[in-house]
């Protein structure tokens, strides 16, 4: 598909072939298992602006936590007790955790578990830290680019440009990391032709995994009265993304069951999805993460679930990327 093609098919009435394409791509490039990646929120403090999040530095409502480093450990190690093969270690942009502590958890994490992989969200840093990070055992760099369109990701992310945003993800990538980017989908101001580029990026990227989700307002932010994306248009930016990237990890995203508790990843699942994450962040300190509102809670006994009810299997690898590497700077979009 060309952008005028993707655009055609996002504004198609019914997606029902769209879905039923995804799925079958799906399963020739990923076949029928779908992976559990089990996240811990360890901080929500974030030194960033961003208007349509609820951690942004600006939020005087929320309690601030930060878990020490013995506790991430712990918690990683229960995780992997219950047989979860990839801990994605995911916070604000929070300087509070230095490049030092970080490595040490990392490293205790994989010293003791050699054999699982470690998936980092955390946001910007600086490059010497990625490397860093990589050294003590990070495997995958999760950095969702949010929005293709320069001028909205300006707007939205005070401060912070979509070109440094990529070349952070090219540095990623030549450090050895398996990437992931995504974009959200109903954010305010954006339009068809917007996604569609989103869409494209994620291919000419060639990522390994790309978080799609909907836009769901948080009471605290400058974007707290906008509407929330919409269902359908998610599942067709998610579907479509499947059909062009082919093979990367696509997850069933904790929005989608925010939407809709009852379908919206299994609907997920039925437009190409392959991964689901279930968070294992103690409540204490969960529901403080706030990043949008209302955000639904799914454990590893509702993914499970989830997994079976889709007619789907639970897999017991790690879940590394399926992709053959190709090299690609994509700055066409900015």
């Amino acid at each position: 598909m060309d952008k005028n093609e993707i655009i055609e098919r996002l504004r198609e009435g019914d997606p029902s072939e769209l879905f039923k394409e995804a799925d079958n791509i799906r399963k020739i490039f990923c076949g029928d298992e779908i992976h559990i990646r089990g996240i811990i929120e360890f901080s929500n403090h974030c030194c960033r602006s961003c208007l349509y999040c609820g951690l942004r530095r600006e939020n005087r409502n929320i309690l601030r936590y930060r878990m020490s480093p013995d506790e991430i450990v712990e918690l990683a190690r229960g995780i992997i007790q219950l047989g979860v093969r990839t801990i994605v270690l995911q916070s604000g942009d929070d300087f509070g955790f230095s490049q030092k502590m970080l490595c040490g958890i990392i490293g205790r994490i994989k010293e003791q578990n050699p054999e699982i992989a470690i998936t980092l969200s955390i946001g910007e840093r600086p490059l010497d830290d990625y490397k860093a990070f990589k050294n003590a055992g990070g495997d995958r760099y999760l950095l969702k680019h949010e929005t293709a369109n320069h001028r909205l990701y300006e707007r939205l992310r005070p401060g912070r440009t979509l070109k440094g945003r990529l070349e952070i993800l090219e540095y990623l990538r030549k450090l050895g990391y398996q990437i992931g980017a995504g974009n959200i989908v109903g954010l305010p101001g954006q339009t068809l032709n917007d996604l569609a580029d989103d869409i494209l990026l994620l291919k000419d990227l060639d990522v390994d995994m790309a978080g799609i989700g909907p836009f769901i307002p948080q009471r605290d932010t400058p974007l707290k009265d906008f509407p929330r994306g919409n269902m359908e248009l998610t599942l067709k930016v998610l579907g479509i993304t499947r059909i062009l990237t082919k093979n990367a990890h696509l997850p069933a995203t904790t929005a989608l069951a925010t939407l809709d508790p009852d379908k919206g990843q299994l609907l997920g699942f039925n437009a190409g999805a392959n991964v689901i994450m279930p968070d294992f962040t103690p409540e204490r300190y969960r529901k403080n993460y706030v990043i949008y509102d209302n955000k639904a809670r799914v454990d590893l006994e509702r993914a499970k679930e989830l997994i079976l009810k889709a007619g789907r299997l639970v897999s017991e690898s790690k879940g590394d990327s399926l992709k053959c590497r190709k090299h690609q700077k994509v700055y066409a979009y900015i």
